[in-house]
């Protein structure tokens, strides 16, 4: 037998030992592909794809200035320190710009608007004290006279809006720039737009993927408590952002079992909307006033009403121990903490913690681990 017929025998006969192999394998497959999907899918609960969630539960606060220097000042650094004192692993650091109504479009800077060397200063500070960060860039209106807010900002033609969304991409893209030069680990790239971002969803999400084109950090957004279900672009983000400012009960004074009832009512809501989404879930602003009636309408500061430091550690407590232990929920950001270590105290009715009751709730359970 020559050479090459000998060869061509040999082939044949391994070709024949290697079909039952491949007979074999193809029924193994269904089984295989049935695996690799299960596995998947556990995986994509406990860490929702591309680190939607990086393995660290959110113990955050909000921290805020409207001054340009305001995060610069020596008060600053120690009211950071105190932030990390609490229990804090990370921060959000709120910048904001301003137009002048909700039509008007002309957004910019004002006197009111942290500089680039106070917010760089800020961020440096808090990874400094092993905090991470979101930069929380907001939008408002600097005329509120009639009762506008924030949410209602829009345009009524396609070339507005289309001006609108190119000029409020280049804030955000100027931030953006900002954060990856100072590893800033997480970007918010609206809060409470709500008009935008039920009407216009395409256009976020063309602004999204331009984000994503030069950003590698985690994104959310921090939609209104009451529009959340509305918006398009969840698929783009890391995590689910919704600003939890649900009315808890019409009493003035409501017990703490009277608002862990509606909380867990609110939470059903989001599990199912979580389940729906499939993302992970967190509060980018939550809180409420040290008053009087202040969770009737938690969204809202009420100047005139009895100050009530209880009513607001009854909510801090109310709501962690709601959600703590929630699978598919990532973290609170506590609105809001100022650069002033002394503000709030005993006779402060307004948002801050800070040097109150809640404050010494927020350090309990930060000290806590978290069951994932």
């Amino acid at each position: 037998m020559t050479d090459e017929r000998a060869n061509e025998q040999k082939n044949t006969e391994e070709k024949k030992e290697r079909i039952p192999r491949k007979i074999a394998i193809k029924q193994l497959m269904p089984g295989i592909i049935s695996l690799a999907i299960v596995v998947a899918l556990f995986l994509g609960i406990k860490i929702f794809s591309k680190c939607g969630r990086d393995g660290v539960f959110q113990k955050g606060v909000g921290y805020v200035t409207w001054s340009k220097e305001g995060y610069l000042s020596a008060s600053s650094d120690k009211s950071l320190t105190k932030v990390s004192e609490v229990g804090a692993n990370w921060v959000s650091i709120l910048v904001t710009w301003y137009q002048t109504t909700p039509w008007s479009g002309d957004i910019h800077r004002t006197e009111k608007t942290p500089s680039d060397e106070s917010i760089i200063h800020a961020i440096r500070k808090a990874h400094e004290l092993g905090m991470k960060v979101m930069l929380k860039p907001h939008l408002d209106l600097l005329d509120k006279s009639d009762g506008s807010w924030r949410g209602e900002i829009g345009a009524t033609k396609e070339a507005e809006w289309d001006e609108w969304f190119r000029k409020y991409k280049d804030y955000l893209m100027y931030y953006v720039d900002i954060a990856n030069k100072e590893n800033v680990e997480m970007i918010c790239v609206g809060t409470e737009l709500s008009t935008s971002a039920t009407v216009k969803g395409y256009l976020w999400r063309d602004l999204i993927k331009k984000i994503r084109g030069k950003y590698t950090g985690l994104l959310t957004y921090a939609a209104h408590w009451d529009r959340y279900v509305d918006l398009r672009f969840w698929d783009l983000l890391d995590y689910v952002g919704v600003n939890a400012y649900f009315p808890l009960s019409e009493e003035m004074v409501p017990t703490q079992r009277e608002m862990k009832k509606a909380w867990k009512r609110y939470a059903e809501e989001l599990e199912r909307f979580h389940r729906k989404i499939g993302k992970p879930i967190i509060f980018p602003e939550i809180g409420c006033s040290s008053a009087d009636g202040s969770v009737i309408r938690p969204w809202e500061h009420i100047p005139r009403s009895e100050v009530n430091l209880e009513i607001q550690k009854n909510y801090y407590e109310s709501l962690l121990e709601t959600f703590w232990n929630k699978d598919w929920f990532y973290g609170v950001y506590w609105w809001y903490w100022g650069t002033n270590v002394r503000m709030g105290g005993l006779y402060n009715r307004g948002f801050t913690p800070q040097n109150k009751p809640a404050e010494q709730v927020i350090k309990e359970w930060y000290a806590k681990p978290v069951k994932k």
